[in-house]
C-alpha cells in the first residue's frame, strides 16, 4: 500500500535544449531533444518514490503512445500504477518545453488533451484512506476535493502544490494541511504586494498547519503560527530547471512521511530540487535519500 498518493496532472514533456531563445519566424537547431514524464503531482510522486517512500498515482491515462510512455515511466521509477484507469480513444496531456541554455530558463507550451475527468472508484478511495499523505495540484479539481475530504476523515495529510489559479481553487485551499504555493500564486490569489503578507493572508484565510511559499532562485518562506522562517536555495550548476518546483513538493511529501520537522523538510526539499536541476528531465536527476543527506551536510546543514 502506498504511503503517498497523488491526484493531478500527468504530462508527456518534450524537452528541447536550445543555445538561446529563438527569434520569431526563424529556424534554430536544437542542442538536444528528450522526452520524459512531467506534471506537478505525477513528478512529485516519482520524486517521493526515488527518495524511498512508497508512492502511487491516482488518475486517468490514454492508451495512445504518450499515455503508454507515462504509464511505463511510473513503473520505471517504482510508482504504483494500480489506481490508474486506462481509457481508449483519447489524446494525452502533452507539452513542448524550450530550455534556454544561455539563461538557464524554460518556456512551456502545452496541450491538455481530451481525457475525461477522474471519477474516484471505491478502490481509489481506499488507497486515499490508507495513505499517510495525499498530494494534489489543482488539476482534476472535483476528484481532488473529494479525495481531500476523504483524507480529512481518515487522518491522511493533504499537501497542496498550489501553482495554478484554477476555477474553484478555494475549495481545495480550504482542505490543505500543508499549503505550498509558488510566490506567483500566493501574491496573485491574495492580492498582496509582499510575500510575507501573502503567507499570513493564506494562513489566516484557510487555516492550514503551515504555509510554505516557494520563490525559485530566492529560496522560500515558511509561516506557522506567527513565525516566519526562510530557507535557502542550495547551489547547483543548473542544466534544466523545469519541474524543480514539482520535485520540491514531492520531496516535502516524502520528508513529511519520514517524520522530518517542517523546517527540516524545507531544507531537504530545497536540496533535492537543486540536485534535480543538474540534469535534464524533471524525474531522472532526482537523487535518493542518502545522496540528499550527504549533499546537505556538504553545504553546512545537518538534519
Amino acid at each position: 500500500m502506498s504511503e503517498i498518493v497523488g491526484i493531478g496532472a500527468c504530462v508527456l514533456d518534450t524537452l528541447m535544449t536550445l543555445p538561446a531563445f529563438p527569434v520569431e519566424d526563424t529556424k534554430m537547431r536544437a542542442l538536444d531533444v528528450t522526452q520524459c514524464g512531467g506534471g506537478p503531482v505525477a513528478t512529485g510522486v516519482v520524486a517521493a518514490a526515488k527518495l524511498g517512500v512508497k508512492s502511487g498515482f491516482i488518475g486517468v491515462l490514454s492508451d495512445d503512445s504518450s499515455g503508454q510512455f507515462l504509464f511505463d515511466d511510473f513503473v520505471r521509477y517504482g510508482v504504483s500504477v494500480e489506481d490508474i484507469d486506462i481509457k481508449s480513444g483519447y489524446r494525452s496531456f502533452t507539452s513542448c518545453i524550450w530550455l534556454n541554455k544561455q539563461k538557464a530558463s524554460r518556456t512551456c507550451v502545452f496541450d491538455k488533451g481530451n481525457l475525461p475527468p477522474l471519477t474516484l472508484s471505491n478502490k481509489q478511495k481506499n488507497s486515499i484512506k490508507n495513505a499517510k499523505l495525499l498530494l494534489v495540484d489543482g488539476n482534476e479539481m472535483d476528484a481532488a476535493v473529494e479525495a481531500a475530504e476523504i483524507a480529512h476523515d481518515s487522518n491522511t495529510t493533504v499537501l497542496y502544490d498550489a501553482g495554478g489559479l484554477y476555477e474553484g481553487v478555494e475549495r481545495l485551499l480550504a482542505l490543505a494541511d500543508l499549503l505550498i504555493p509558488s510566490e506567483e500564486f500566493a501574491l496573485a490569489h491574495t492580492g498582496e504586494e509582499y510575500v510575507e503578507k501573502a503567507a499570513l493572508s493564506l494562513f489566516n484565510r484557510y487555516n492550514p498547519k503551515a504555509v510554505i511559499i516557494t520563490r525559485g532562485k530566492k529560496g522560500g518562506l515558511m509561516y506557522v503560527n506567527g513565525k516566519y522562517t526562510e530557507y535557502p536555495v542550495y547551489p547547483a550548476e543548473v542544466v534544466d530547471s523545469n519541474g524543480a518546483g514539482d520535485v520540491f513538493h514531492g520531496a516535502f511529501a516524502a520528508a513529511s512521511v519520514r517524520g522530518l520537522s517542517l523546517e527540516q523538510a524545507c531544507h531537504f526539499s530545497s536540496a533535492v530540487s537543486a540536485i534535480k536541476c543538474t540534469g535534464v528531465g524533471a524525474r531522472k536527476s532526482v537523487p535518493d535519500y542518502q545522496t540528499t543527506i550527504s549533499y546537505l551536510r556538504s553545504n553546512g546543514y545537518e538534519l
